[in-house]
């Protein structure tokens, strides 16, 4: 399958209009000149439903029931539409799954199945179920139906914010930024874009130095949400020539991220959400105006818990 297309992005904008939203960018007063794309307010706390919503709505008619594996968010989003859709869906998630977002899968609807910690574990189990049970198998990031829904907000991006020199977007498989960065090269073509991994997981920087994707050792990070340990082909394709740097934040700078996000601006955004911000608050994207993309909000209530405790008691 080849990489998708400005024109693949823009047809799926019409594709998942009525199921995912169109996002706020609103100004941000932890630094100067930041907005903030607010992807958190997506029906399902997070980004993933434009990538399910354009695939799933793309074979809707043509399949009994699909399958994925996820680690959370993107499980949320494929149980979403396929409950929109009418369709039955699997959803394969690791033990160590934010109760918040199994939780969520289940309350759609969807049949959730635990299998191991890592992303080969629970993709490899996928496609046994696929084979098993003859469903269809939507990939997480690695997919051009995905990677072109996920590119519509980048157009949002575009129109909202035409002033941008930066765009910083959290990078895990590389759904997201691919689609993101096709997007505003094709549009905005000045425009950098930074893709933003957790330390313990720089695939794509590491990839960048190889020549060629390679995957990293497999570490546990709070980022929940980006801990692939290798970026996808189509991805990879992608970002090779559309992103600018890639950059890594550690779980400490992450966590402050959302600390400082819940306490001084009231948004609730998971760590995996937040490291674009965290990039910017450390100081490894300078530029400005500059656009953060707030990929996820399904915050772990008992980390909210504990983040709100440490504000108070350095209060008291």
């Amino acid at each position: 399958m080849s990489a998708p297309t400005i024109e693949d992005v823009r047809a799926a904008a019409d594709r998942i209009a009525g199921i995912a939203r169109r996002t706020p960018a609103v100004d941000c007063d932890l630094a100067g000149g930041l907005r903030l794309k607010l992807e958190s307010l997506q029906p399902t706390g997070a980004f993933k439903v434009r990538g399910a919503a354009n695939h799933l709505r793309a074979v809707a008619g043509s399949v009994a029931g699909v399958v994925t594996a996820s680690s959370g968010n993107h499980g949320q989003a494929v149980a979403y539409v396929a409950r929109r859709l009418r369709m039955t869906a699997v959803v394969v998630v690791p033990e160590t799954v934010n109760p918040i977002k199994a939780r969520a899968i289940a309350a759609f609807g969807a049949e959730l199945v635990r299998c191991g910690t890592t992303m080969d574990e629970r993709y490899a189990f996928a496609q046994e179920l696929a084979r098993e049970r003859g469903l269809h198998l939507v990939p997480s990031f690695d997919d051009a139906l995905v990677i072109a829904g996920q590119g519509t907000c980048g157009l949002e991006i575009a129109e909202q914010c035409p002033d941008a020199r930066v765009v910083v977007v959290p990078t895990g498989g590389g759904g997201l930024i691919s689609g993101v960065a096709l997007t505003l090269k094709a549009l905005r073509p000045g425009v950098r874009v930074v893709g933003v991994e957790p330390a313990a997981l720089p695939r794509y920087a590491a990839s960048r130095r190889a020549g060629a994707p390679v995957a990293v050792p497999f570490q546990d990070t709070v980022c929940d949400g980006l801990r692939a340990q290798r970026p996808g082909a189509l991805p990879w394709a992608v970002t090779s020539r559309a992103v600018d740097e890639f950059v890594a934040v550690d779980d400490a700078a992450a966590l402050e991220a959302v600390r400082r996000l819940l306490l001084e601006t009231h948004l609730v955004v998971e760590p995996s959400g937040a490291v674009a911000v965290a990039a910017i608050l450390g100081g490894l994207v300078p530029e400005r105006p500059a656009v953060a993309v707030v990929s996820g909000g399904n915050l772990d209530p008992e980390l909210m818990r504990e983040l709100a405790a440490h504000r108070a008691a350095s209060v008291g």
